[in-house]
Formats: structure tokens, C-alpha cells, sequence
């Protein structure tokens, strides 16, 4: 498989836990950054929301694909390189994988490396005539992730999928992909998930199911303090909070102090109010007018949509402007 399989690290400026975790922890309103919270427990009880009954992004997503694979890959055009930010275990690519009947030019970019070489391995077997091209780096400038590795004898479709530029704001997200644009070549393309405004009696259960493992996700951030940095918190003086604000069109998450308290981290002290807030998350809701924003902002254009039955999430097509 190794003629078929070929890695490429590059050179990351590792954001310090410590020094982010001070500097969110002194600011007002406290935050923590959520790249924070995918360690090993972290990533673990994520893929447990995702099995969750209230949690519907993964599941309605799949469904778009499942039902308009064919459809979507014959959207791409032929050739075409596959390029996926955020790939992990690449598991809702699959169905691309098998629209294209296997034999794809795949580049997943991930940050960790060994779930790169892992997934790789087992899409290398399960597809013979696949060859990966592996990106190990932080894709939130994908000008550098992706330097060098767009063909130009090839249409590159660039994957963003599972609503991941949710979590960025709207300028944000213009400001990403318009870095993205800059490393793509004349006829690439760009296939983009958004996970669509709905009512709040959908969004807040997704973010805050019965069996609390959301909290329990939220507040392994505290735990992750504790572990590696000294801290003392105790979770149980704190509280998951999540909330869709509509003005804004983002669910925001929250850890509630639930007293007045203060809590020790290595050689320093942070003070709470009662009722005082850490916010951990945004994900941020797309309606028709945002989306179009978002492609003509960052020099794309909208030229195909697809959702599911109930109008919740879409996978979109973008092309480059001129």
C-alpha cells in the first residue's frame, strides 16, 4: 500500500493550552477556546453526541449524502481530486468514495496524525484503487495546509463538511475561505456543509440532551484544566448551559459557576461570581441570505444546494469567481 499512501507534516504553530486558558480565564466575559475540547475523553464523548437522539447534524447530513451521492459526485465532474478539511475517521466521505466507485485521489487534512495513518490504512484496504495524499496540519489556514498539494491537471473539490464553519463567526468564516480561494486553481471547487436555523425547541436539546452528555463534553474542559495544568476545579460547582440566541443564529455553550468561588490553577488564582459564565462554544445557524453572504464575501458562488426532507442541514456546491 505504500506506493498509494504518501504523508505530509507541516510545520504547526501549536496554539499553548496553558497560556490560552490563562488568557481566556482573565478576560471579560471569561472563554475557553473549543479546539480545547477534543483529548481523548473529549473526542470519545463527542462521538457519543453524535449517536444521541436529540443530536441530528450527523445523522441529517448522512442523509443528504446517502440520498444524493451520485448526484453530488457527478456535480464535481470528472477528473477530480478529493481535498477534505478536518477529515477524522472520514466516515460520511465513504458514501462519496462509493459514488465514485473507489477509484479517488483522496487528501485528508487533519491535525492529528494518528488518526490520519489510521483512517488512511483502512480506506487503502477497503478501496484498492484509492491513492491519499495525507495532510497532518492545522486546517484554519488551509493556504498553508494545502500548499502544494492542489493539482492543476486535476479539478480539486475541496470537503468541509458536518458544519464545522459553524463554529466560526460569519467573519470568520468569510475571512477562512477566502484564504482557501486564494490556493485553489481556476475550476476547483469547494463542497461546503452548514447545518440550517431551525426552531430552539430543535437546536438547545441537541446541545443539551437528557442524558447529559453534552454537559459532560462541556465540562471535561475543567477536568482537562485539572489534569494537566494543576487546576482545582470542581465540577460539580459548575453547570452546563446552552442556549440558541435567534438575533445572533447561534447556539452558544456555557459553564455556569454556581456560587461565588475561587479556583486555583498551577501558581495562579481565578475569581467566579455566582451565576458567572465560561463560554466554551458558538455554532452558528445558516439561512439562505448568510449563505449567500458567506460564498460572495469570501469570492465563491452558490451553484448547487442540497437538503434533506425537513430543510435542516445542507451540502453545498461553490465554484470560484472570477
Amino acid at each position: 500500500m505504500t506506493d498509494r499512501f504518501a504523508l505530509i507534516e507541516r510545520s504547526v504553530a501549536r496554539s499553548d493550552f496553558a497560556v490560552d486558558v490563562r488568557r481566556g480565564l482573565a478576560s471579560r466575559p471569561k472563554f475557553l477556546l473549543p479546539i480545547y475540547f477534543y483529548d481523548a475523553l473529549g473526542s470519545a464523548l463527542f462521538d457519543a453526541i453524535c449517536e444521541l437522539p436529540e443530536y441530528y447534524v450527523t445523522r441529517t447530513e448522512t442523509s443528504i449524502l446517502t440520498a444524493s451521492a451520485t448526484e453530488i459526485v457527478s456535480a464535481f465532474e470528472t477528473p477530480v481530486r478529493l481535498v477534505e478539511l478536518g477529515s477524522g475517521s472520514a466516515k460520511k466521505t465513504r458514501l462519496l468514495f462509493d459514488a465514485m466507485g473507489g477509484n479517488v485521489d483522496y487528501v485528508p487534512v487533519d491535525v492529528d496524525r494518528t488518526m490520519l495513518e489510521k483512517t488512511s490504512h483502512m480506506l487503502l484496504y477497503d478501496y484498492p484503487q484509492m491513492r491519499i495524499t495525507a495532510v497532518c496540519s492545522d486546517f484554519r489556514t488551509p493556504s498553508h495546509a494545502l500548499a502544494d498539494v492542489l493539482r492543476n491537471d486535476m479539478r480539486n473539490v475541496v470537503l468541509f463538511l458536518g458544519s464545522t464553519i459553524g463554529n466560526l463567526d460569519l467573519d470568520e468564516a468569510i475571512a477562512m475561505l477566502r484564504d482557501l480561494r486564494g490556493a485553489m486553481h481556476d475550476g476547483d471547487a469547494l463542497f461546503l456543509g452548514a447545518d440550517l436555523r431551525k426552531p430552539k425547541s430543535i437546536l438547545e436539546p441537541a446541545y443539551d440532551d437528557a442524558l447529559g452528555v453534552t454537559a459532560a463534553f462541556n465540562l471535561n474542559l475543567l477536568q482537562r484544566i485539572n489534569r494537566e495544568l494543576g487546576g482545582n476545579f470542581n465540577l460539580s460547582q459548575f453547570a452546563h448551559l446552552a442556549f440558541y440566541d435567534e438575533e445572533r443564529g447561534r447556539v452558544e455553550m456555557h459553564l455556569v459557576s454556581r456560587e461565588a468561588q475561587r479556583v486555583r490553577i498551577g501558581d495562579y488564582e481565578v475569581t467566579f461570581d455566582s451565576g458567572e459564565t465560561i463560554h466554551t462554544e458558538n455554532s452558528y445557524k445558516y439561512d439562505d441570505a448568510t449563505l449567500e453572504r458567506l460564498a460572495a464575501e469570501s469570492g465563491f458562488s452558490i451553484e448547487r444546494k442540497w437538503t434533506d426532507s425537513r430543510g435542516w442541514f445542507a451540502d453545498v456546491l461553490l465554484r470560484m469567481r472570477g
